[in-house]
């Protein structure tokens, strides 16, 4: 079983991806994290993110890199939108998603195009979404508690500039495969979301 989560950059997808291969008993891959790691790959190179050259020599980062705790940081969160609009990153990174959601006994999948580009034959796909204030209160917590000095203002402003790149970007948009369940988090809290996702991906079990 495929389960595809997609959605903006904290809408809640990840935790509730997280819940859902916990729930179902199915390996979990944050794809997003893949990105990041091209992003930071690129900032030790020294290269510039909105070159596709750059970009792509960054693709070849060695596994330990993903362990990284920097990568969950507000900056290279920028950098990896700026480096995932080149189609040659998003190729580079195809078949490492896709060999993760294809293996035996299935997978969950969190990112941007897991449901419209890299498994686009899921069992079940949720685009979670939220209001860009209630993400950016959410983002703001987060780097509080690791102590990272961002206002709330700058968090909205960056949110607003990476919906815009990931939504118009020419290769795998951000857009909500059309036989997904759209599920807003702007007003849930985590169990609430959750709950609602699960009872989304049952609803979508029994329809086959």
């Amino acid at each position: 079983m495929i389960i595809a989560v997609d959605g903006p950059t904290a809408s809640g997808k990840g935790t509730i991806a997280k819940a859902l291969a916990a729930h179902y008993g199915l390996p979990h891959l944050d794809t997003g994290l893949l990105y990041r790691a091209v992003g930071r790959q690129v900032f030790l190179d020294g290269g510039d993110p909105d070159d596709a050259s750059d970009a792509l020599a960054a693709t070849s980062f060695p596994d330990s890199l993903l362990g990284d705790p920097r990568l969950r940081s507000e900056d290279i969160g920028g950098l990896a939108s700026r480096v995932s609009v080149h189609a040659v990153v998003r190729q580079a990174l195809f078949d490492r998603q896709r060999a993760f959601a294809t293996q035996t006994g299935g997978a969950v999948l969190d990112g941007r195009d897991i449901g419209t580009v890299i498994a686009p034959e899921a069992d079940a796909k949720l685009f979670v979404t939220a209001s860009v204030e209630a993400r950016a209160e959410r983002r703001w917590k987060e780097m509080q508690e690791r102590g990272e000095p961002h206002t709330l203002e700058v968090i909205v402003d960056d949110l607003r500039r990476r919906d815009e790149r990931d939504r118009n970007r020419a290769e795998a948009p951000l857009v909500a495969a059309p036989d997904a369940f759209v599920l807003d988090t702007s007003d849930l809290g985590r169990d609430e979301a959750i709950a609602a996702a699960i009872d989304a991906v049952e609803d979508a079990l029994k329809s086959q």
